[in-house]
């Protein structure tokens, strides 16, 4: 039976965030010793790009100090957007190698915006099953003022989310 051209419905979608952490690469590894077997579709691995500022602000003293700036902002600007493309594609690249070494099809998925809101919003958009996430440590204070990426996708995700926590 199936929902949607190619989509059986016993065919679990799985999404992994990553990001350039130890602690995403382990959820990966994690993913694919555990959940291997039971992998029917592709494994969607996502990462965000962060979203770059059109605004620059150059601080100096009014006094003597002049600014001298051999481009405009909007070339730095596109700099930056490739610059965080590029790693974006390296790291993405570097967990498809890793998950075909251990015979799991990838799917790479990349989308510009805050990590927290956008990888809920693609595991939305692609009705996943399971979203995985690793989970970084932060100190008691900051976890209490900040939330962590992990925290956001499990408090406003709408799917199950399973965060690994990496060995001490």
């Amino acid at each position: 039976m199936t929902d949607t051209v190619g989509e059986r419905k016993d065919e679990k979608k799985v999404m992994v965030a990553i990001d350039e952490s130890e602690h995403s690469y382990h959820a990966l590894m994690w993913v694919l010793d555990n959940l291997k077997d039971s992998l029917k579709s592709p494994l969607i691995i996502f990462m965000a790009q962060p979203a770059t500022s059109d605004n620059y602000t150059f601080a100096a003293s009014l006094s003597n100090a002049r600014i001298y700036c051999p481009f405009s902002t909007t070339d730095l600007v596109n700099s930056v957007k490739d610059h965080h493309q590029k790693l974006t594609l390296a790291f993405l690249e570097k967990a498809k190698d890793i998950c075909a070494s251990r015979g799991v099809v990838a799917e790479m998925i990349t989308e510009i915006g805050d990590p927290k809101v956008t990888i809920c919003s693609v595991a939305e958009k692609l009705n996943v099953n399971l979203l995985v996430v690793g989970e970084h440590e932060l100190g008691k204070i900051k976890r209490a003022v900040a939330w962590s990426v992990s925290n956001y996708c499990f408090k406003y995700a709408k799917c199950p989310v399973l965060i690994v926590k990496k060995p001490q």
